[in-house]
């Protein structure tokens, strides 16, 4: 199924159903080695037929050879029968996971705020079913290609090795021209599958949109921009049935060119001392075996293996499943950008605190990770360790890996090479509710969905009463916010929401949640200096480790210790150590406005004091992209 551009990527997608079914699928193979019969005895059966009973003179003899042969006929067609069946346990499982994968890419994009996509309903109904049977068809005609022509060739080799040279070569050369055609057929074959979904969009949307359309009086213009879809459609379909006739001359080449050679070569053949029998034998094998299996590949691979590979691409792009690795958890997806989708994060539901005590240290060791398999890292043998109750704020240019760094720590992005400990476990081995439980991480896109507001707030710490839920509103400074929106029992629109009113609520859900780290990646960005101030200063007072990818330079004044991310080296410390070591640290001081918020009295003894619980870096990372 490589016709198609990208076409190899649904190889795996399409061998999934076989693997996942083994025992059905050896049993396929065996009943279809039972249909194989005729196609590897045929040949040789007609030839016995001939040589031994009618032109030796014995035509009851050649009549029981050719009983045999009908016998096998049999034989095939039981195995057939037994193989339907079979096929249905693999073509049916797979059309069902299909269907899910429809239903759950439309909630998922409903649930986080896109429009609703009318063609997903041509997705779930029409191409579904198209992608169920052509995989149905696409399995018997490849099987039944497979199997036919294995057979034949065999039994040639044994009938009549010379054949091959006159069978082989022209097989190959139309199966190569088929494949180069394949590639064009399967581009007008998506162009008429994207035709039928424009004209499903633009039919509902003028189905939605009646009354506003007869009340504007532009009836005209949308039956025009209608009847433009419909005609681009029709224009893909001609498009399309002008290349199948094509097919006919790669069937001419591979099917119907070898039995012609035979025929031309019979006299040089029998003349070498190839029998009757066994020429016939041979055209037995090209007429009754290789020839029909070529037909029903090009028929079915033009056919139904466009349209499979088509219509399945189409449903991929639209609904991609979700990656297996980084999964998912539900500590960043309830924070995650409001195009995400919350489900994501509702596979177990968040622990309240307990008064169980659960290490939360953060030990980096030769880190080294990178954007694909030939990226340059971003960090290379990377050694970070961030003591518990640090606070580290993470500096540097856009794009030299500060959020990469975040997605290391947090568990969502999984290194390369080397370790990465939290609280002596390595996030991968955590479950998303024992993650959660451990670390937040606030992005830079808050996520806040429709519904209650209390519920946003409440959404790692199902259990938190009222009061707690006002005093983490007060400590980030949200308060004002929440009493503009009518109180912690107000019902809010995402909607209607700026994105620093997002933010705010996301790092007073952050403040309740029972982690004792909290990762803010740029998660004040859109606040002013004196609310980023408020809200950073009440992470630090907060029971627990704190990591802030700095959006402003006051960010790392307020930490005990700064990480500097500077392309070829690494510079960590605490501020005034950083500030003799680290130029680019310099320079994004000097730049600093006396303008701006400073950072709060107190600063000097906290990072005196930090001697101990900070973070230290023995490496350097080099750049490739954040």
């Amino acid at each position: 199924m490589s016709a198609e551009p990208g076409g190899e990527a649904l190889l795996p997608l399409l061998v999934a159903p076989l693997r996942a079914r083994p025992g059905r699928l050896l049993r396929l193979i065996l009943w279809s080695l039972v249909e194989a019969v005729p196609a590897l005895l045929a040949g040789h059966l007609v030839a016995r037929a001939i040589d031994h009973g009618f032109a030796a003179g014995h035509p009851a003899r050649g009549l029981a050879w050719l009983a045999l042969m009908g016998l096998g006929v049999f034989a095939g067609a039981w195995g057939t029968r037994q193989a339907y069946p079979l096929l249905a346990e693999v073509v049916e499982p797979f059309r069902d996971d299909l269907v899910r994968q429809v239903a759950d890419g439309s909630l998922r994009q409903a649930v986080s705020g896109h429009p609703v996509d009318a063609s997903g309903i041509s997705r779930l109904t029409l191409q579904v079913e198209m992608v169920r049977e052509a995989y149905a068809g696409v399995l018997m005609v490849v099987r039944g290609f497979l199997l036919t022509v294995g057979g034949a060739l065999l039994g040639m080799v044994f009938l009549a090795p010379l054949v091959l040279l006159l069978v082989v070569p022209p097989l190959l050369a139309g199966l190569g021209l088929f494949l180069a055609l394949l590639r064009r057929m399967a581009g007008a074959q998506r162009d008429v599958i994207v035709a039928d979904e424009r004209v499903a969009e633009a039919a509902g949307a003028a189905c939605a949109a009646g009354r506003d359309i007869v009340a504007c009086g532009a009836e005209a213009g949308v039956r025009d921009e209608l009847l433009e879809r419909v005609d681009a459609q029709a224009a893909a379909g001609r498009r399309l049935a002008a290349l199948m006739p094509a097919r006919v001359l790669c069937l001419a080449v591979a099917g119907w060119l070898p039995l012609l050679l035979l025929l031309a070569a019979a006299p040089g053949l029998r003349a070498g001392g190839l029998s009757t029998g066994a020429v016939l034998g041979a055209a037995t094998y090209v007429t009754g075996g290789l020839q029909p299996a070529v037909r029903s590949l090009i028929q079915g691979l033009g056919g139904s293996g466009l349209r499979l590979a088509v219509a399945l691409r189409r449903i991929r792009e639209a609904y991609p499943p979700p990656p297996p690795s980084p999964r998912p958890v539900p500590g960043a997806a309830a924070h995650a950008s409001p195009g995400s989708v919350p489900g994501a994060a509702a596979h177990a539901s968040p622990r309240p605190r307990t008064t169980a005590r659960t290490a939360y240290d953060v030990r980096l060791t030769a880190v080294t990770f990178a954007y694909g398999a030939r990226a340059e890292p971003v960090f290379r043998d990377l050694d970070l360790t961030l003591g518990e109750g640090g606070h580290l704020a993470v500096v540097g240019p856009s794009g030299i890996g500060k959020s990469t760094l975040a997605g290391l720590i947090s568990g969502t992005l999984k290194p390369d090479s080397g370790r990465i400990r939290l609280g002596g476990v390595p996030p991968g081995a955590l479950c998303p509710a024992e993650l959660s439980a451990r670390r937040v991480l606030v992005p830079q896109e808050a996520y806040v969905f429709s519904g209650g507001l209390m519920e946003n707030l409440r959404y790692l710490r199902p259990d938190a009463g009222e009061e707690e839920v006002v005093a983490a509103v007060d400590a980030v400074g949200a308060a004002p916010l929440v009493g503009r929106l009518g109180g912690i029992g107000a019902l809010i629109d995402p909607a209607a929401l700026s994105s620093g009113e997002r933010q705010q609520i996301a790092l007073a859900r952050a403040y309740l949640s029972p982690a004792p780290l909290v990762v803010l990646d740029e998660a004040t960005c859109h606040l002013d200096p004196a609310a980023e101030a408020r809200a950073e200063e009440a992470f630090a007072r907060r029971p627990g480790s704190l990591v802030v990818i700095a959006h402003r330079i006051s960010s790392a004044r307020r930490a005990r210790h700064v990480l500097v991310l500077d392309g070829g080296r690494v510079v960590s410390g605490v501020h005034h150590e950083v500030l003799e070591r680290s130029p680019l640290y310099r320079d994004l001081v000097g730049h600093w406005s006396d303008d701006e918020h400073e950072p709060s009295e107190g600063y000097a003894e906290r990072e005196e004091a930090s001697a101990g619980n900070g973070a230290v870096v023995r490496a350097t990372p080099p750049r490739s992209r954040s």
